[in-house]
């Protein structure tokens, strides 16, 4: 176990997660905010192992794990860990029927505590302008903007907010 909230366990991703994997990496509605492009089930078979081996390389700075709910074990989305020499980025996506449920405000705040305890002093996140759920997650747990800008990938405006311990 990764971490765990009040309702959510975060954990490392398994090869029995696919078909949720799948479902939330095939949405166009998910990635409409992150790459933009939904996969095909091989594609995602394929990155679902990459992001499995990741876990055994000692110069991993990629770490996305499965969130699952404490009820009922379901797989309902992933969280990000991202390092590079310049920032920690947390991310988060859901699979779209366990939107509005008040996950993401709980999930950010679990990766916040999380982020804190392995000793990082800031983190940031990106976040698409039209994203506007988002947005507020982390406005209402003090992440402050620092930059506008266009995103690379999915050419959308994108704010980068961070938050300082």
């Amino acid at each position: 176990m990764i971490f765990i909230t009040e309702n959510l366990l975060v954990r490392r991703l398994v090869l029995e997660d696919l078909k949720g994997f799948h479902e939330l990496e095939s949405n166009p509605k998910v990635l409409k905010y992150a790459t933009g492009n939904p996969k095909v089930f091989s594609e995602n078979e394929k990155e679902l192992k990459e992001l499995i081996f990741k876990y055994s390389l000692a110069k991993n700075d990629f770490w996305i794990y499965a969130v699952e709910r404490k009820i009922d074990l379901e797989f309902i989305g992933t969280v990000a860990l991202v390092k590079d020499n310049l920032d920690d980025e947390i991310g988060y996506r859901f699979l779209e029927k366990y939107w509005k449920l008040g996950y993401g405000s709980e999930i950010c705040k679990g990766l916040i505590s999380y982020c804190k305890k392995i000793g990082l002093k800031k983190i940031v996140a990106h976040v698409v302008d039209e994203n506007k759920a988002s947005a507020k997650i982390l406005e209402n747990n003090k992440f402050k903007i620092v930059k506008k800008f266009i995103s690379d990938d999915i050419k959308l405006p994108e704010t980068k907010y961070e938050l300082k311990f």
